[in-house]
């Protein structure tokens, strides 16, 4: 077999660990995926075991050459796509984390971002680093473990004790941990801190002073696309393969879905939704609720810049039609029950389980079903929780084209609800532009392996990325302005109901 045939990803997600190779037209050739523990030890609270992840990440990485018959000869690179913003401080004397990493969902969080905001610093944090003072980030995380965890602040002073996303942790690990191992991210996961300067692309002293970091605890911050190191021969791949790719889990859906031009957007349906628009080189601060982050840095090129909408509860809305109201019984019947109405039904599902994200970020709403009526059955909620994905994505689409002046002409999708045809349908709908869903639905590992391969010359370019991409689906609108206006007004009245539910 020719050598240098593929490239690898490792994908290092909120639930499971999976390692893909994908050829030179980005085809997946294997994978392997294994599921971690998701540790829940108090309301509010999760947390992961950063040593079962690089475990899991282990078997992983043997499961899919096995599978495909390869070894590490035949990859050129391997890149590395990763959960964002949860937090792990380890030991790098001993390789040991003090204790589980806290994950992105984690809420503990709350009052530290609060304090910040009441002491009037959440615009200089907004301005320098994008985002809002919020539990979301890794920045208060790593405060509370720093204030909270028995002699990490002694030996974080003293330079033994690291921090990193999972990213960090991961690139420490293959590239020989205890024995040299690299202590880097990328400027994507970085961007997620609260700590780094979207201008300068490094950690900001000021924003480490509010959060009282040491700066010695900080990985390095790279590009998104380039050698960092190689695999120690070892390791888990037996052999010494570059690690040349590093993105957060939806920069590398960005990427995986060719959006190198901006006013190109993607949207990853999961758990939560996740919109990210390519603006270019320059920086777009945004005034409607959303997050200015990287898209991605390609070596010693100039940083390009996105704008981001997470929105907390998508799938899951249709989880819990599932698991807590047991209307269904497999997600996948959600669409033929909504199928089986013509419409709502004057029905407005708004799933603020735990308050509203982008771009509304109000803590205070909760989950409501408003408009109902005698004549209402289950499958008018059924409808109304696809269509709630879908006005929730239009909040975050508006708030977009109003921060960036771009128009949106096409929306690119992935992500498990993309097989819900009814609900991609509604998402044209809503949107009124065409929705667009590509052959390779795993967007995300093969972002990883995009960056990681270009990296070392496996493709030249990202034109020859924009000529992998092929479509597979593509819904177009089929209703009026005056319909399409009428809907959303409802969910905006349904959105007010939400509000001032609980106090923060």
């Amino acid at each position: 077999m020719a050598e240098k045939t593929y490239v690898g990803a490792i994908d290092q997600g909120t639930t499971s660990t999976r390692f893909m190779i994908f050829d030179h037209d980005g085809a997946e050739v294997a994978r392997h995926q294994l599921e971690h523990e998701q540790i829940l030890p108090k309301a509010g609270w999760v947390e992961h075991d950063a040593e079962e992840i690089w475990q899991r990440t282990q078997e992983v990485l043997k499961g899919a050459l096995d599978k495909a018959g390869l070894g590490a000869d035949d990859l050129a690179a391997i890149g590395i796509t990763n959960q964002r913003e949860t937090t792990v401080v380890w030991d790098k004397r001993t390789g040991k984390p003090y204790c589980h990493a806290i994950v992105w969902q984690d809420t503990r969080t709350d009052k530290i971002a609060k304090a910040l905001t009441d002491a009037g610093h959440d615009e200089l944090i907004k301005h320098r680093a994008g985002l809002p003072p919020a539990a979301y980030f890794s920045g208060g995380k790593l405060k509370w473990i720093l204030e909270n965890v028995d002699g990490v602040r002694e030996d974080a002073e003293a330079g033994h004790a690291i921090f990193g996303n999972t990213d960090a942790w991961l690139i420490w690990n293959l590239t020989g941990g205890t024995d040299g191992g690299l202590h880097v991210t990328d400027v994507t996961n970085a961007s997620r801190t609260m700590l780094m300067d979207l201008e300068t692309l490094d950690w900001d002293d000021e924003l480490l002073a509010l959060f009282d970091v040491p700066r010695s605890m900080l990985p390095e911050i790279r590009s998104s696309s380039e050698v960092y190191g190689e695999t120690v021969a070892d390791g888990p791949l037996g052999g010494a393969v570059p690690v040349a790719g590093d993105l957060g889990d939806q920069h590398a859906a960005l990427f995986g879905q060719a959006c190198f031009e901006p006013g190109l957007c993607k949207n990853t349906y999961g758990t939560g939704n996740f919109l990210v628009l390519n603006t270019g080189t320059e920086i777009v601060r945004s005034e409607n609720g959303l997050l200015t982050t990287l898209g991605y840095k390609l070596g010693d090129q100039p940083a390009v810049y996105a704008l981001e909408g997470s929105i907390a509860v998508t799938g899951s809305a249709i989880q819990w039609l599932r698991d807590q109201l047991g209307v269904i019984k497999a997600a996948a019947e959600s669409e033929t029950l909504a199928a089986s109405v013509d419409d709502n039904g004057g029905v407005y599902f708004v799933p603020a389980f735990s308050g509203l994200f982008a771009p509304y970020w109000r803590p205070d709403a909760r989950g409501a079903v408003v408009g109902l009526s005698r004549y209402n059955t289950i499958a008018h909620i059924a409808r109304a929780a696809l269509e709630a994905v879908c006005y929730q994505s239009k909040d975050v689409v508006d708030a977009m084209v109003a921060d960036a002046g771009l128009e949106l002409e096409a929306l690119r999708v992935d992500g498990g609800i993309t097989a819900n045809e009814l609900c991609m349908q509604i998402q044209a709908d809503v949107l009124g532009v065409s929705v667009s869903k590509p052959v390779v639905a795993e967007t995300t590992a093969l972002g990883a392996a995009y960056a990681a391969g270009l990296a070392v010359g496996f493709w030249s370019g990202t034109d020859e990325l924009v000529a992998n991409w092929a479509e597979d689906k593509r819904w177009e609108p089929q209703t009026d302005d005056a319909a399409r206006e009428a809907g959303y007004a409802g969910w905006r009245k349904a959105i007010e109901r939400t509000l001032d539910w609980v106090e923060v």
